[in-house]
């Protein structure tokens, strides 16, 4: 997928319709937030693979968590870091759709050949499986090793799912478990 600025010409021009905003003022927050979704896009797009397998429903999913980070971008007080932010808000999204695909109904997941991290077949085959494994996990545990994978620590990790560290470092403790666990997935 060619995500570098796909999802610029198809939220900018509808928040634009929707604010009313004056064009001057819009152009410097566009450039701002621009900038931001350049810089995290790789992590809005890792929480969107946690949730779907199928292509576009991830596309789907970074199109509306890119709306709703506009939407909040003018409230947002800078009270935690701004990945912090990002992360909660994807997360946050991501959890209410998937309970509501889940109230309407099954859902039928593709089996996709994504390879978001490429460098060898070994490694890639690796990161499959353990994403497989991670998968088969609640939600909630599933974003708690999502985001200790992206390297976040456990005080980002409870100020994010909006849980103790001591709770986060327990949790972890027994995700790890479960996932040595489950060597047949």
């Amino acid at each position: 997928l060619d995500y570098k600025h796909s999802y610029f010409f198809v939220v900018f021009p509808m928040v634009r319709c929707l604010t009313g905003e004056n064009e001057k003022e819009m152009e410097t927050k566009e450039q701002r937030f621009s900038r931001i979704v350049e810089e995290y896009k790789r992590t809005i797009y890792t929480v969107c693979y946690m949730f779907s397998k199928d292509e576009d429903e991830v596309n789907d999913l970074f199109q509306e968590i890119l709306i709703r980070l506009w939407q909040g971008f003018d409230s947002f007080e800078g009270k935690s870091d701004i990945k912090t932010w990002i992360y909660r808000v994807s997360l946050n999204f991501c959890l209410n759709y998937d309970k509501k695909q889940k109230r309407a109904g099954e859902r039928v997941d593709l089996d996709m050949d994504i390879k978001p991290y490429e460098d060898n077949y070994e490694k890639s085959l690796q990161v499959k499986r353990l994403y497989k494994r991670i998968n088969a996990l609640g939600l909630v545990d599933r974003s708690v090793i999502l985001l200790w994978l992206e390297g976040l620590s456990y005080d980002e990790i409870g100020a994010i799912l909006g849980i103790s560290v001591k709770n986060v470092s327990i949790k972890l403790v027994r995700i790890k478990e479960q996932l040595k666990q489950m060597s047949n997935i």
